[in-house]
């Protein structure tokens, strides 16, 4: 996916800085997303990556720099800067997004109770509108959408189909931006390869609004970026070592790019 720059911000992050204790993790981060596009951050372990995600998604403090991110409860999407934010506006924040987490974070109880939950606390919905964009979430990531499905424990669903899950209660909220921490992580790779063409299908339909969708996504997984081929951001040192197309970053001769990418297979089981 190429670069674009004729369309609205998403994301625009300003000399950003961030240690713990003596551990510099970020050393000046500058760095511009674009509404609708999909986007990879890879990167050795302990380069960042997730300080840098915890940061845009506002659960981090900077030591030094901005973040500013589009809210979407404005029809304009103008660009607001988090650290002015409080915590009633960083919650309306939230309701435009999406997030899948590397461990998928469901709750205990049924598929319907994780599906159910934000749409109630956040979006205020009654039980049977809940029910209806569940089973319609449920179906674009091809699970059942049969009360008996509804019902099940999620902690009988496979490593695959909770991926899933987690996706559907991402989509539920019909958000403007989806972020994804690692997701293919311990899957098999017949159920990696499922989740990949999902998070493509998922882009490329948008939100389900008649609104283009943000993708933003943590990996080391090299299949994934293959196949997505994705706008891709190299963190190394602190700092955006290459930003460009994934074809550009798959041929790259850098000796920083080159032992990365020929480690990622490896990163990527151990993550």
């Amino acid at each position: 996916m190429e670069i674009t720059n004729n369309l609205a911000p998403e994301f625009k992050i300003e000399g950003l800085f961030k240690a713990f204790g003596s551990n510099r993790v970020l050393q000046g981060v500058s760095l511009d997303i674009r509404q609708g596009e999909l986007v990879a951050i890879v990167g050795g372990s302990g380069c960042g990556k997730t300080v840098l995600l915890n940061h845009i998604l506002g659960q981090v403090e900077a030591d030094q720099g901005v973040v500013q991110v589009a809210d979407h409860g404005d029809d304009l999407a103008p660009l607001v800067d988090l650290s002015r934010l409080g915590t009633a506006e960083m919650d309306q924040l939230h309701t435009h997004w999406g997030v899948v987490f590397q461990a998928n974070a469901l709750f205990s109880g049924s598929v319907l109770d994780n599906i159910h939950l934000w749409l109630d606390e956040i979006k205020h919905l009654g039980d049977d509108e809940i029910l209806n964009i569940a089973k319609r979430s449920l179906t674009s990531v091809v699970l059942p959408s049969s009360d008996a499905f509804l019902s099940t424990d999620v902690n009988d669903l496979s490593g695959g189909m909770a991926k899933r899950l987690a996706v559907a209660r991402a989509l539920s909220m019909s958000p403007n931006v989806i972020f994804y921490d690692e997701p293919t992580t311990g899957l098999d790779p017949t159920s990696a390869g499922q989740i990949q063409d999902l998070i493509l299908r998922t882009h490329e339909q948008g939100n389900g609004g008649g609104q283009s969708l943000t993708t933003l996504i943590i990996t080391h997984d090299k299949d994934l970026l293959i196949r997505l081929q994705p706008r891709t951001i190299m963190l190394h040192d602190g700092q955006i070592f290459f930003d460009g197309p994934f074809k550009d970053f798959a041929k790259s001769t850098s000796p920083i790019i080159r032992p990365y990418f020929d480690r990622m297979p490896v990163l990527h089981t151990r993550s």
